[in-house]
């Protein structure tokens, strides 16, 4: 199995230093075309629908003119999709998961950066993976890491309380918070495997093994799947985006669900009873990146705005808001007091070196797992 990785067992402000150090020795950074910083041009962005703060549009827009067609998506098989049904055409950029590399690789609707005007040294060099996992065909970087974050519980703190420091997978899915949680379709399923591993109703190590082989995927999926579909009056919603989330905890009376950090986090920063954090099973850790696709047509642009994106105090101002991370060195520096109170919270004593990152997930294992959200979500 295909695994990507970036040494979760030290922690962040170590992991931050230690490879401010190993990046020292790289590429001096990118020097950005005057042409784009005096720009009143356009770049049109498909982004994750909370990625894009108005305190980063903001300062990305008076540094260099540009404006920013924004364009929110809540999937990965939204931008595959959209990609596919335009040829590669209408976007500048788009921000697919690192993991999905397989699914893009011989499609042909992305180009390689122009890597003399990235600057990549600014980026924790263990989050640079496009180089080593997106360099299609040997012709360049199609990829550079943009915000990392994990997939784990959030919890409303005035009407549920875990059985210990750490949640659970499992608590989604427990007839004592029956027609209370949430989850995402297809991501909330993995979690069901891991709690069930936890508890002995499976062997340990399933869910992982089911990424290298089709005939165990379908064998360890299969009993997933049927745990899911008779504790399906359980959950109260399924999720697809960040507002969704919010929304669910906010409005809908979910008490405990599986989401991403950043909206949970969001949400306890702007004063709600809200927790997230990393749950005994270790949180899902994903790193979402930056591709141009084969249309793109505001080269200029692009490059500008990845420096935007690198600028330690724009990227810190960001992760202020949205409440994921970012992977430039030296960026948690200007996200303040709440930011690393926050970050404290989510990944508690060990959490960081439980985290799973996210394996490569391959066309067949895709395809296979569709069948099986479907079913569940047909049910």
């Amino acid at each position: 199995m295909q695994k990507f990785s970036f040494n979760a067992s030290m922690g962040r402000r170590n992991f931050l230093k230690n490879s401010a150090a190993v990046g020292a020795g790289l590429a001096m950074p990118a020097v950005i075309s005057s042409r784009a910083l005096a720009s009143s041009g356009e770049i049109n962005i498909m982004m994750w629908s909370d990625y894009l703060p108005e305190s980063f549009v903001k300062g990305f827009t008076e540094k260099t003119g540009i404006k920013i067609n924004f364009t929110g998506i809540g999937s990965n098989d939204e931008i595959l999709n959209k990609m596919k049904a335009t040829n590669g055409e209408g976007f500048d950029l788009v921000t697919p998961t690192v993991n999905r590399n397989p699914l893009w690789e011989n499609l042909g609707l992305l180009q390689p950066f122009d890597m003399s005007k990235v600057g990549i040294d600014k980026v924790n060099p263990a989050m640079a993976l496009g180089e080593k996992y997106w360099n299609f065909g040997g012709k360049g970087t199609f990829w550079l890491p943009h915000i990392w974050g994990t997939e784990g519980v959030a919890w409303r703190t005035d009407t549920f309380k875990p059985a210990g420091e750490f949640p659970s997978y499992y608590d989604i899915w427990d007839d004592a918070n029956a027609g209370k949680t949430m989850g995402r379709g297809h991501s909330m399923l993995l979690g069901l495997g891991l709690g069930m591993e936890r508890r002995g109703e499976m062997d340990a190590g399933s869910v992982w093994a089911a990424y290298q082989d089709e005939t165990k995927m379908k064998e360890v999926w299969t009993k997933i799947t049927d745990t899911a579909v008779a504790k399906k009056k359980n959950i109260k919603l399924l999720w697809n985006d960040a507002d969704a989330q919010k929304n669910g905890l906010l409005n809908e009376g979910v008490i405990v669900g599986q989401t991403w950090d950043g909206p949970p986090i969001a949400l306890k920063t702007a004063g709600e009873p809200v927790m997230y954090r990393a749950p005994v099973e270790g949180a899902m850790a994903w790193v979402d990146g930056l591709a141009m696709p084969t249309g793109a047509k505001n080269i200029d642009q692009i490059y500008a705005f990845i420096d935007a994106c690198y600028d330690a105090k724009l990227a810190g101002e960001a992760i202020k808001t949205h409440g994921y991370n970012s992977p430039v060195i030296g960026a948690d520096k200007f996200g303040g007091e709440i930011y690393a109170k926050n970050f404290a919270d989510a990944y508690p004593g060990d959490a960081l070196a439980k985290l799973n990152p996210w394996p490569a997930e391959m066309p067949w294992y895709v395809d296979a797992r569709t069948e099986f959200v479907n079913k569940f979500t047909s049910a």
